[in-house]
């Protein structure tokens, strides 16, 4: 995971203790104090010195010059770090209270003086005694140990230097460049605990933006935790390695751009008023803020572990396909790990020969089913025939292919191992995969991506790790007399511009049943979704989710808020109302439900409504977007644009669907 983890930012393990390489450590994590304090009603306990012996391990770091050994606290668990900021540092401060907050926290904690530590950056190391500490600035009052110890990775870094450089920084270092000195009394525990805290929080949690932001609610819940929690899904290989590196950029771009922004913003201060350079640097410093906050938004989905999800990594598959072979002929592929007479003879009987053969067909035999799919030309035929098959690769399918299991699904199993990318990936235009139980596990993407074409998937059982089936733009998905369950995402995950089709399936035992991502991008048309005959029950969530961004419910709710006369949708582009560009959304609405009237009918069941809200919910949304659609074609000085926004068959059926015990309800709307 290390390639991919992030600097500066700090999401990895490198974060978590200074350069592996020179630093060597315990390989497991040592046993940790059970909280940093021991009654938050009193100090007297805060520095356990009643405790005798150190209840933290030690490692020596590697290098040339033989340092003392130092306290191990990078291997603290999620939810230890967890519980000690939200109970004993940051609790409920806001953004701009962070630094007091902390500071009364090491108050409580620190020893102010009579320890020592090793003064570590990127460019030496330094033995160091701490004679005080300046609570408020987060800084030790230090000086150098006797006897000098120091290593450096510059020859000609000096004593003189070093004394130099700590009389430039009047001998104060902050505190999360100090790694405390093992000390087995147990008397500077909670000291070493204290810095590792605050040294993990300001690598990997704290941004430098933060500050600034609007303190709606209490800091530790808008960031620190999704922050901490995305720190360890990345440890444990939880978030693919693509997802990361976004990440990485993304940060790394922000963090650029602030640095530009708060330089023209200084630059400003100290401009003439009214002058043209300050007009110039003004719209320049908007454009910053504005992409500033894209930026910050998109982090924010990552960091989010639901959000992550439904926005997350995008992967773009670049699988070529084969096409058709140069002599134009299709093959047959048989998987079997043995094949036995009996076996060959119901092949022949049932799927080879089912009829007299007119011309001869060309049969090659595979013992695992991924040597066969990548045999695979445009048109061939992969037969699997019934066993336990372990596969550690992905089935990247770029023809137009047939994938089928000769007999139940139960049988065929086909099972993925290790923590690759995802089971299985879809590009041909015209796949068709039928009665295999694909099995996940240990996985850190879903189990089926279709990234385009259509793949039609029959009477298959989906055992899932993470997301489920995901639907890219521009992709079709048809589903049919299939099991899903077991996603710790969405069970399906359906993108704007894609069609998904759903019949007689049972989806279960997911985060949410069904997410639709709609509104990423206003240039993508919503997705055509027919569900039919569905029973979706047992999810953790909702069984079916749409999300969008809060622009449109606001949107939405000042359309209910008009008159009788007036229940308009009105869509407001650059501060000015387009009164001209009205919809009226309760007879959109009514014309959806007369469309659907064949197949549901005033239905007052769970599962009857939930079928119903989903129709009014999306006929909503697409009003919206025929909307800005509609805006768009006026700029660009096309005056005409179709106002039936039925007519592009937004919806083929959404009816006799069957919603039980899901945890949230039948559907919902999120809002991001």
């Amino acid at each position: 995971m290390g390639d991919g983890l992030l600097a500066g930012g700090g999401l990895g393990s490198e974060a978590m203790a200074p350069e592996r390489t020179r630093w060597s450590a315990e390989e497991h994590p040592a046993p940790l104090e059970k909280g940093l304090l021991q009654d938050d009603d009193s100090c007297s306990d805060c520095s356990s010195h009643d405790k005798p012996g150190s209840s933290l391990q030690s490692f020596v770091p590697e290098g040339k010059i033989h340092f003392p050994e130092m306290f191990q606290t990078s291997h603290l668990l999620f939810y230890e770090r967890f519980r000690a900021y939200q109970d004993y540092i940051l609790a409920d401060c806001k953004a701009s209270e962070v630094r007091e907050f902390t500071a009364e926290f090491l108050e409580k904690v620190l020893e102010p003086s009579g320890w020592r530590a090793v003064w570590h950056t990127n460019v030496f190391e330094v033995l160091v005694e701490v004679t005080d500490v300046d609570f408020a600035a987060l800084k030790a009052v230090v000086r150098l140990a006797d006897p000098y110890l120091c290593e450096s990775q510059v020859s000609t870094f000096t004593l003189e230097c070093m004394k130099e450089l700590l009389d430039l920084k009047e001998y104060r270092l902050p505190l999360q460049e100090l790694w405390v000195v093992f000390d087995d009394s147990g008397i500077f525990d909670q000291t070493a605990l204290a810095i590792e805290h605050v040294r993990f929080f300001y690598q990997n949690i704290w941004r430098s933006w933060d500050e600034e932001e609007e303190d709606e609610y209490d800091y530790f819940v808008r960031c620190v935790e999704p922050r901490l929690r995305l720190h360890y899904d990345i440890l444990e290989d939880r978030v693919p390695s693509g997802l990361i590196v976004d990440y990485q950029n993304l940060l790394t771009q922000c963090e650029e751009s602030y640095r530009k922004f708060l330089n023209l913003r200084s630059s400003l201060s100290n401009c003439n008023s009214d002058s043209e350079q300050e007009n110039i640097s003004m719209v320049e410093g908007l454009k910053l803020y504005s992409e500033i906050e894209q930026l910050k938004q998109k982090l924010k989905l990552i960091e989010n572990p639901l959000l992550r999800y439904v926005f997350g990594y995008q992967k773009n598959s670049n699988i070529q396909a084969k096409g058709v072979r140069l002599n134009g002929e299709k093959i047959t592929h048989v998987v079997s790990s043995t094949v036995t007479t009996g076996l060959l003879q119901s092949l022949l009987r049932d799927r080879l020969c089912p009829e007299p053969c007119k011309e001869e067909i060309e049969i090659q035999f595979h013992s695992d089913p991924l040597s066969a799919i990548n045999a695979c030309y445009e048109g061939d035929t992969v037969i699997v025939c019934p066993g336990h098959y372990v596969v550690h690769g992905t089935f990247s399918i770029a023809d137009s292919i047939e994938l089928e299991g000769y007999g139940l699904p139960d049988d065929i199993v086909i099972e993925k191992r290790g923590k690759g990318d995802t089971f299985v990936d879809c590009t041909g235009a015209d796949v068709k995969i039928s009665s295999i139980k694909f099995v996940q596990h240990d996985a850190v993407e879903g189990i089926l991506i279709i990234h385009r074409g259509k793949t039609t998937l029959e009477n298959c059982v989906l055992q899932c790790e993470t997301t489920g089936v995901t639907v890219r733009t521009s992709a079709e998905f048809l589903m049919k007399n299939s099991d899903l369950y077991g996603a710790k995402g969405a069970g399906i995950e359906i993108y704007p511009g894609s069609k998904c089709t759903l019949c007689d399936n049972g989806i279960h035992h997911c985060k949410e049943g069904i997410l639709i991502k709609d509104f990423l991008d206003e240039h993508y048309d919503i997705p055509k979704i027919s569900m039919v005959n569905n029973v979706i029950h047992n999810n953790e969530g909702y069984g079916v989710v749409l999300v969008k961004p809060t622009i449109f419910s606001d949107l939405q709710e000042n359309a209910q808020d008009g008159t009788e006369e007036n229940k308009a949708l009105k869509i407001q582009t650059s501060g000015e109302a387009d009164v001209a560009e009205r919809v009226d959304l309760e007879e959109l609405i009514q014309c959806a439900t007369g469309k659907m009237e064949l197949y549901a009918r005033a239905d007052l069941s769970e599962q009857g409504e939930g079928n119903y809200e989903i129709v009014n919910e999306l006929v909503a949304a697409s009003t919206q977007k025929g909307q800005m659609k509609k805006k768009r074609l006026s700029e660009l000085g096309i005056t005409q644009a179709d106002d039936n926004l039925m007519s592009q068959e937004m919806f083929v059926s959404i009816v006799g669907n069957q919603f039980k015990w899901n945890g949230k309800g039948s559907f919902g709307t999120f809002l991001f």
